[in-house]
């Protein structure tokens, strides 16, 4: 099947969209006209800068990286009062995480509104960092690098147990396996290319972890968060939401956690298949979702292409291409989410009574269009 020449015009489109909206310093703000994204997220923003390489715009991609990285390592004195104050066996609050996103310049966000523990971000900066540098040709971390890169190792290996927000903003009483697959791909990233053993021995109990407390105990897919039930000693972890979420998606591709054969991610893919993705190809995040009604995610659409292409079906991997081409409005746009085909009408109304038509454009669903695009046109 070949790609289209609208195909090309919107990944275009999208590589001059996203230059527009990085900020001189280098962050990549989530959507320039939405009063709520109107951050830099490290999670969005990097796979936003892996999408920018991915299209040979190394320079936009650095300039990212560089940003959340000066960001990070002013955070060095912090990260270290907080994993000493763990190893000590001392109570972090809630409000002495790190944040999630940053103001464009590089300042703190210290509202309210949103879920403020989240690890996935730093994660995905670790792992986005040695990705760039393996598409720039370099097999070091370099010295304007290391004192993030260490910190954000320190960091994610001192609590990456913990519950905390996830990539939606939600769920803060649990642990998630998208998140721990962020780590996963952040950390091993970071141990292949230092040769790390002792890393990679992290990454081996993140990866049993999930095996031993993420898996549906009858259907034998990867659930969507775990709950920690506290003890005397340690904590016990149950299922939380026993559902999918279409974000495991994440544990196959791009942190490559698990091969997509693999039994458990094998029937988790085909779960998000058959629960959560309609038959002209959106994609939902969950079955209870209820955000703007539940709507089908465009980049999660991507990243179902992206899976399917890895398991060598390309014609998915287009089919998810090409529906979201048709959600570009006329200006080459496209938004995070459309309305799904049924149900979901009143909560939709309700969201957009309150904020408005879902956010256009969102980056993010630029980026994950360009991701795919750029994969399938190698395997042409």
């Amino acid at each position: 099947m070949r790609l289209r020449r609208n195909e090309e015009e919107l990944v275009q489109a999208s590589i001059r969209l996203i230059r527009l909206n990085q900020h001189p310093e280098g962050g990549y703000v989530a959507c320039p006209l939405f009063a709520h994204y109107a951050y830099g997220w490290l999670r969005d923003g990097s796979f936003v800068a892996y999408a920018m390489d991915t299209a040979g715009e190394h320079d936009s991609a650095a300039l990212f990286y560089g940003w959340a990285s000066r960001i990070i390592a002013s955070k060095q004195g912090h990260i270290r009062y907080l994993t000493e104050k763990q190893a000590r066996g001392e109570h972090v609050a809630l409000h002495e995480f790190l944040h999630t996103r940053y103001h464009l310049d590089g300042r703190d966000d210290t509202s309210s509104e949103w879920g403020h523990f989240q690890l996935d971000g730093y994660g995905a900066w670790l792992w986005g960092v040695t990705e760039h540098l393996r598409a720039v040709g370099s097999d070091r971390i370099p010295e304007t690098y290391r004192n993030s890169v260490d910190a954000a190792v320190d960091y994610l290996r001192a609590f990456w147990r913990y519950p905390n927000f996830d990539c939606w903003e939600e769920y803060g009483e649990h642990v998630h396996p998208s998140t721990l697959a962020c780590i996963y791909g952040g950390l091993e990233g970071v141990a292949r290319l230092g040769d790390n053993a002792e890393l990679h021995q992290v990454c081996s109990e993140i990866k049993d972890f999930l095996l031993q407390h993420g898996v549906h105990s009858e259907d034998g897919h990867f659930v969507k968060n775990i709950t920690p039930v506290p003890r005397e000693h340690s904590p016990a972890y149950v299922t939380g939401y026993a559902g999918v979420d279409a974000s495991l998606l994440w544990l196959a591709e791009p942190f490559r956690m698990f091969d997509p054969q693999h039994p458990v991610m094998r029937k988790t893919i085909e779960a998000i298949g058959r629960e959560l993705r309609s038959e002209s190809g959106g994609v939902r995040r969950y079955a209870s979702d209820t955000y703007y009604g539940g709507g089908e995610w465009l980049l999660l659409a991507a990243w179902y292409g992206l899976v399917r292409l890895r398991m060598g079906d390309r014609e998915e991997a287009v089919c998810s291409l090409e529906w979201i081409a048709s959600q570009a409005d006329e200006l080459g746009r496209f938004p995070e989410q459309v309305r799904r085909p049924h149900g979901g009408e009143e909560a939709y109304d309700d969201w957009v009574r309150r904020w408005g038509p879902p956010a256009t454009p969102l980056l993010w669903s630029h980026a994950m269009f360009m991701v795919l695009y750029y994969k399938l046109r190698a395997k042409l």
